[in-house]
């Protein structure tokens, strides 16, 4: 089931019990009319502790709101009969007879990789061509591919270039060796210059920050201090533009845990976390969604830490999830949900007569599981208290120093939290703004449990 929908129980036959708006009519939930908006407050500079690490200039790029272009983040896992993300991939492009130029840099298996991008564009109407640029292809010299002036030539006729999968630490270390841009990068950044779309899958989404996380699959030691650049960070290629760090497989793996700390490391106000098999399109200064997987943006502006507590921390992290269809400003901060959602029902806990759906909050013991972040915001927003709370830590014997070192995350309401729900899209999906988020670092039992005593 999409991360982004979430059962509910059966109502009972008494309908008093359950607020008006589950039992709108069904072609009210589907009307297509005006979307409402929700006004976030503009970002302001970050306060608290000094950054851990000193912000790494990444290569200069032009940001994406500069440009005609558009960049596409795609969370991984992207299925290729994934009809909604493709066939927007190629009208991004220009509609149907798009070139498009495929490459598998990161992918283990290059050759697969790029042969399946290159069908599954081409079923939704591209022109697609895979470039030979891989330290994984057999007599392949990826440094002279990247100035091979053919190769160059074909992505500057193009008007899409895709990233696969795989390990973007390849793609970056290929197109930008040093932090140098390459002939080849140079004629991409044109693409999107050109009003073109450039865009990426998983390690192909990692790399659209000026700033990315190399190899960081261990959240809870990223939480724990461990962020050295060359190891979990390195330079991105900044499709998306410098002020917005991109993270990807995001509410499966549980990243937001490293997202937050990297933010604040890194000095970045704005993050943006793709899930699986959906795509988060940058351009012009906004953000829209497609697919049911979802994305959660991250903002940091009015969010402050307490250097006294000597491990990572936060306060008034401004949370949002967007689903499928739905939009946000980056500049003014304003969240346009899909016209289904809009036109269902909106929801405001401040609201005089606010009834929430829920019934329970629960502690949520991992709050890095699958699905718990979207979860604890549900209940944030629709539940019967103010605020939730849940932990994340990690328990095994060869678990990163202080073994002891845990973090509590307390989702709570903000002045402007509200959501939009539907179940008219086949499911039940929620656009949710403005939910606030503390993260503070709490000391966790060693051992966690023992065997009860007989």
């Amino acid at each position: 089931m999409p991360l982004a929908t979430l059962e509910r129980p059966m109502p009972t036959h008494d309908s008093t019990r359950w607020p008006a708006r589950w039992i709108a009519p069904l072609a009210a939930a589907l009307a297509l009319a005006g979307p409402f908006q929700a006004v976030l407050a503009d970002a302001m500079p970050p306060s608290g502790r000094a950054a851990a690490l000193a912000v790494v200039p990444a290569t200069p790029a032009t940001p994406a709101s500069e440009t005609a272009g558009a960049a596409v983040a795609i969370g991984g896992a992207l299925r290729y009969d994934n009809a909604a993300v493709w066939s927007r991939l190629v009208e991004l492009a220009g509609g149907p007879g798009a070139r498009f130029v495929v490459l598998a840099t990161a992918a283990g298996s290059p050759e697969r990789s790029a042969a399946r991008s290159v069908a599954a564009l081409e079923a939704h109407g591209a022109v697609a061509e895979a470039l030979p640029v891989s330290p994984r292809l057999e007599g392949i010299d990826v440094a002279a591919a990247v100035r091979d002036p053919e190769l160059v030539a074909k992505i500057r006729a193009a008007r899409g270039v895709y990233f696969t999968g795989g390990a973007q630490e390849r793609i970056v270390d290929a197109l930008q060796p040093g932090g140098r841009a390459t002939p080849l990068l140079e004629a991409i950044r044109d693409v999107m210059a050109r009003g073109g779309v450039v865009a990426g899958t998983s390690a192909g989404a990692a790399i659209m920050s000026a700033t990315m996380f190399r190899d960081a699959t261990d959240v809870i030691a990223v939480m724990k201090g461990s962020l050295r650049f060359g190891q979990e960070l390195d330079r991105g290629l900044g499709f998306a533009g410098p002020g917005i760090f991109v993270d990807q497989h995001f509410l499966r793996r549980g990243r937001l845990g490293r997202l937050l700390p990297a933010m604040q490391a890194q000095g970045f106000t704005k993050g943006l976390g793709v899930e699986e098999d959906s795509a988060a399109i940058l351009r012009g200064g906004t953000i829209e969604v497609v697919g049911a997987g979802g994305a959660l943006f991250v903002d940091l502006g009015e969010a402050t830490t307490d250097p006294k507590l000597g491990a990572f921390n936060l306060a008034g992290a401004r949370l949002t999830f967007l689903g499928d269809g739905d939009r946000l400003d980056l500049g003014s901060g304003v969240v346009t949900p899909a016209a289904a959602r809009a036109q269902g029902q909106r929801i405001d806990p401040r609201a005089e007569g606010f009834k929430p759906y829920y019934e329970d909050t629960p502690f949520f013991l991992d709050i890095l599981a699958d699905g718990a972040i979207l979860r604890a915001m549900t209940l944030t927003l629709d539940g019967p208290r103010a605020e939730v709370r849940g932990l994340a830590f990690d328990a095994r014997p060869d678990a990163a120093p202080p073994r002891e070192l845990g973090f509590e995350f307390r989702f709570h309401r903000g002045p402007d939290t509200a959501g939009w729900f539907t179940s008219g899209l086949g499911g039940e999906a929620y656009t949710i703004a403005g939910v606030r988020l503390d993260v503070t670092p709490v000391r966790v039992a060693q051992p966690l449990y023992q065997p009860w005593p007989r």
